[in-house]
């Protein structure tokens, strides 16, 4: 159990290291070629990002269990909001871009407006992940028609070669792909060292485990006090789960809701809709310390109501 304890220390000291270098590996590429750091966010570190709920929906594809699809990316998608911006915002403010207040935030909060939609027959068919994915195409044309119209700021950000800023941003990913699953490997050890339920374990350490490599990314841009990166990982990351992840799974087998699944659609969106609400509210585009007491009261009362269902 001590061995298990100062292995997950480890994983996550690590999983904070290689996040840097993802980071600095990103900025170089976007500034190197004039590219917004918003569409390298939006796009690669999204994706990156949102590889440990695909492989967890490949699986449940694969071993027939399809109802997990959905819980995972509903579980992910809060966890990413409530959770995550809540840490980053105690370490440091976060910045809301404007345009990322007029164009990504609405347009992932109408993504959990149509997911709740396409869920009015408890089910997602192949036909719903047609609609998902040209909501996706959109958004892709979209990231890279901010590309083509911006240019280059003056913002201070270092500059290495290009074969190794993208080897920087290849290695960061894999470790935030693979340090996170062995997170969570170690984590579910120590909970059932101790007892606790698989079902709390599925609710809480699992749930938030596909959610280490936003955290991991945001803290780190919080560290570096460039906490742009934070929003657009996390709005980012929900927007590819809730469109690209489902989509994929869903051209491949029908997926089921499952019990209590309102609920989720219901926080998913308004959590979403929190994000909007703190541009305007306290400091205008700055989601600071007071709006994390907000999204910690959140995150715990939705994690004890989760609880409750479990045990």
């Amino acid at each position: 159990m001590f061995l298990s304890i100062c292995l997950l220390i480890v994983w996550f000291l690590l999983l904070i290291k290689w996040s840097d270098v993802l980071v600095d590996g990103a900025s170089s590429i976007a500034k190197k070629f004039g590219v917004s750091s918003l569409v390298i966010w939006l796009t690669i570190v999204a994706f990156g990002s949102s590889a440990p709920e695909l492989v967890i929906n490949m699986i449940s594809w694969y071993t027939w269990e399809t109802d997990l699809a959905l819980s995972n990316i509903l579980w992910s998608n809060i966890s990413n909001i409530l959770l995550i911006l809540w840490v980053t915002a105690i370490l440091y403010p976060i910045k809301l871009p404007k345009t990322t207040i007029k164009k990504e935030i609405p347009y992932l909060i109408f993504s959990a407006a149509i997911l709740i939609l396409l869920l009015f027959d408890k089910m997602i068919s192949r036909f719903d992940a047609v609609v998902l994915s040209v909501m996706f195409a959109w958004f892709i044309w979209y990231t890279f028609k901010i590309a083509k119209n911006w240019t280059s700021s003056d913002e201070e950000v270092e500059t290495m070669p290009t074969w190794k800023a993208g080897l920087f941003v290849v290695l960061g990913l894999a470790w935030l792909i693979g340090g996170g699953k062995l997170i969570v490997d170690s984590a579910v050890f120590i909970a059932e060292g101790f007892g606790l339920p698989q079902a709390f374990i599925g609710v809480t350490i699992v749930a938030i485990g596909t959610s280490l490599p936003e955290l991991a990314v945001s803290v780190m841009a919080a560290i570096k006090k460039d906490t742009d990166m934070a929003i657009w990982a996390v709005v980012g990351s929900n927007i590819f789960n809730t469109l690209w992840i489902l989509w994929a799974t869903g051209m491949l087998a029908n997926l089921p809701a499952y019990p209590g699944i309102e609920i989720d659609l219901w926080v998913n969106i308004i959590a979403s809709m929190l994000i909007f609400a703190f541009a305007f509210t306290f400091k205008k585009h700055l989601l600071d310390r007071k709006e994390w007491i907000i999204l910690v009261l959140a995150y715990l009362t939705y994690v004890g109501y989760l609880t409750a269902q479990v045990l």
